[in-house]
């Protein structure tokens, strides 16, 4: 027997899932992240899943990670010293950036404007041009490369990115200055803007390329480090890590290109969330994934999640493809507090994160948080964890005192159900971002809730939603790592073209198409994926002639048959979709300015768990009853233990369903039907099947 391993570092736990290829069986372990070094509570994690399961981790033929190494190092300004070689004329590219300015009318008066990456003293200009058409309009002046190269050397730079003009169109620069480089900066890595971004934009280009480059080292450290000690544990499997698109690369490659994992871990969970739905028999859904620190949220179309150009972290925004998640500082460790100036309660975007934690886990921490509230009002039993984590009830009603006390409250009980209320509004905004902002209508999408915390309050964001049914997954803490380990290899080659329709035929960007889907393919060869098992797809950015931004469309592939329809579909794709964003179309000519080939390895062939049959009477697994505070009123709840459920089981609330690593919380005048692949369906009474 074989066994794959799916791995996702969180803020707080660390969780690990070990699947049986060929039963499909899972093992799962949960432990507290170790910031210091993430490999630490990975190895440690690993370690428990094998034991669970009775095999030796030499069993294990691939270890899949999301990872939120390379998101942390720009959070915590932990990125290398980068040095940046730029064309003369352009050393300001990073401080001009652009005009946008967050928060309302005259934000600008009181916000701080970020440091760039790459200070203005490690930035130099070197003499050579390339044009727009790719054409050298002056030649490289090696000399004085050579001399900036110095210059930043006696700087004391960590890492070196090159983004020179137009280098999309014509790379021959910036791979001449890394050659230079690798002999005036030796053991400095280099990125260049040609191979991480070749589009169009020099300010979009040159701060992802210095991103990469700020990230780089450290990503490359903790790669080599946890390789290392995988070895040394007895792990011979691979070692591939998640992108922030839900694809997965060689972990040589994910060294090279770090800015493509900065939404490593949350394209882990939808993901998941995808794998799980489509157990379940849905399609259209939203992903809610609430952590210890923060909720992640995103919208899934035909069981293909929707795919971003940007990547924002933090004050940081790159161009990168990612899975379209929105994430707002709503965790189970969140605190809340009633600043001096307004006495209205607040919750997050602060954390009290794994150290010291929210003050039910006794080890430290004091603050009010939202897993304190969730104590108090009897939604969460003493353990967690499988027990490596015990609640002190007592603590957390003292912490949500103080939120009582300083709010005037008549009771701890409806100061923790306010922290519950303002969390779950905040949530249900974020999931208002992905879905009534984007043209989507909530109702018409299911609800896939996972992450330790997000359960607990799945019933009442599908009350906020109208999303129905509410999906819990099987082993819903750890739905991150299953969606590592059930995802695929995949790379993608880019071409910046901008040309109008007119200027376009159906067989030249045919020609171009396949020559991108050469080289992605070519990668994912390199990466022992045999050609017969890889697929394509393709997208573009389009836009009306004159506008400023552009819209991804998927690209029809077949419609480019030589029939003439190509374009002619790419039109219709883009003026729908403009449509739904802006309730407008425009008589204007349309323009290509970015075309894409996405290769994608097969996907696992994992199989689907299944639940023993049972009926509609869930009493076999009822275990105690509890008293709960819901909806202003002290009422009696039932106790169940998810692993006794079985299929057609349907559980009425008000009920408390516990597991090893989350818990569900029932509200009244809902039912939880057990779907046969272990999910979870949360319906309203009235709408309640047993499907």
């Amino acid at each position: 027997m074989t066994y794959r391993l799916g791995v996702d570092v969180g803020g707080t736990f660390t969780d690990i899932l070990l699947i049986d290829e060929a039963t499909g069986d899972t093992y799962r372990a949960k432990t507290s992240s170790t910031p210091e070094d993430q490999s630490v509570g990975v190895l440690r994690g690993i370690e428990r899943a094998c034991a669970a399961a009775g095999v030796p981790m030499s069993e294990i033929a691939e270890v899949f990670h999301g990872t939120t190494v390379a998101t942390n190092a720009i959070l915590e300004g932990k990125g290398a010293r980068v040095g940046l070689v730029t064309t003369e004329g352009f050393r300001q590219v990073l401080q001009i950036a652009r005009s946008f300015v967050p928060g309302g009318l005259a934000g600008w008066i009181i916000w701080p404007k970020p440091e760039p990456l790459a200070a203005l003293e490690d930035t130099v200009e070197v003499r050579g041009r390339i044009g727009a058409d790719g054409a050298v309009v002056t030649e490289l002046d090696e000399a004085d490369v050579r001399a900036k190269l110095r210059r930043l050397r006696t700087q004391g730079i960590e890492a070196l990115s090159v983004s020179l003009i137009h280098s999309y169109a014509n790379p021959e620069h910036e791979r001449r200055v890394a050659e230079l480089a690798a002999e005036e900066l030796p053991g400095v890595p280099v990125s260049l803007s040609s191979s991480v971004l070749p589009e169009l934009r020099e300010y979009e280009r040159t701060i992802t390329t210095v991103a990469n480059a700020a990230v780089q080292p450290q990503v490359a450290r903790y790669v080599a480090n946890l390789e290392a000690q995988l070895r040394e544990s007895g792990v011979a499997g691979r070692l591939c890590i998640l992108r922030s698109d839900g694809g997965l690369v060689s972990a040589a490659v994910a060294a090279d290109n770090p800015v493509n994992l900065l939404l490593s871990g949350p394209a882990g969970g939808v993901t998941g969330a995808t794998w799980v739905a489509e157990q379940a028999g849905y399609r259209d859904f939203l992903t809610f994934d609430m952590g210890g620190t923060s909720t992640d949220v995103a919208l899934v179309q035909g069981l293909s999640p929707r795919v971003g150009r940007e990547t924002t972290v933090g004050d940081l925004k790159v161009r990168a493809t990612s899975v379209d998640v929105r994430t707002v500082g709503a965790g189970g460790g969140s605190i809340a507090h009633v600043p001096p100036l307004t006495q209205a309660l607040r919750v997050g975007p602060q954390s009290a994160g794994a150290a010291p934690g929210p003050a039910a886990y006794a080890a430290g921490g004091d603050q009010p948080t939202v897993t304190d509230a969730n104590v108090v009002l009897g939604y969460l039993p003493t353990d967690l964890a499988g027990g490596e984590i015990t609640l002190d009830r007592a603590a957390a009603r003292a912490a949500v005192k103080s939120i009582a006390d300083a709010t005037g409250l008549e009771s701890v009980e409806a100061a923790a159900a306010g922290i519950i209320d303002i969390v779950n509004e905040n949530m249900f905004g974020a999931l208002r971002l992905v879905s009534v902002q984007q043209g989507f209508d909530p109702r018409d999408y299911a609800l896939v809730a996972f992450g330790g915390a997000g359960p607990l309050h799945a019933n009442a964001l599908g009350r906020l939603t109208g999303a129905w049914p509410v999906i819990i997954p099987p082993s819903p803490g750890v739905l991150c790592a299953y969606g590592d380990a059930t995802t695929n290899l995949r790379d993608e080659s880019v071409r910046t073209l901008v040309r109008r329709f007119g200027e376009l035929t159906d067989s030249s960007l045919r020609a171009v198409l396949d020559e991108l889907a050469a080289k992605a393919c070519a990668t994912l060869g390199e990466q022992g994926v045999p050609a017969e098992e890889q697929r394509v797809v393709y997208s573009a950015d389009l836009r009306y002639h004159g506008q400023g931004f552009e819209i991804p469309v998927a690209v029809d592939i077949d419609a480019f048959d030589g029939t003439g329809g190509g374009l002619d579909a790419l039109r219709s794709a883009f003026d729908a979709d403009h449509q739904r964003l802006f309730s407008f179309v425009l008589d204007a000519e349309h323009e290509l300015v970015t075309v894409r080939a996405t290769a994608h390895g097969p996907r696992p062939q994992v199989a689907a768990p299944e639940v023993e049959p049972g009926d509609a009477d869930p009493s076999a697994a009822l275990r105690a009853h509890h008293r709960i505070w819901v909806d202003g009123a002290e009422v009696e709840a039932g106790g169940y233990d998810r692993a006794l459920l079985r299929a057609g089981n349907v559980v009425p609330g008000p009920a408390i369903i516990t597991e090893m690593d989350s818990t569900t919380l029932v509200l009244p005048g809902h039912t939880a039907t057990v779907h046969p692949s272990g999910s979870l369906l949360i319906r309203p009474v009235d709408t309640t099947t047993e499907s």
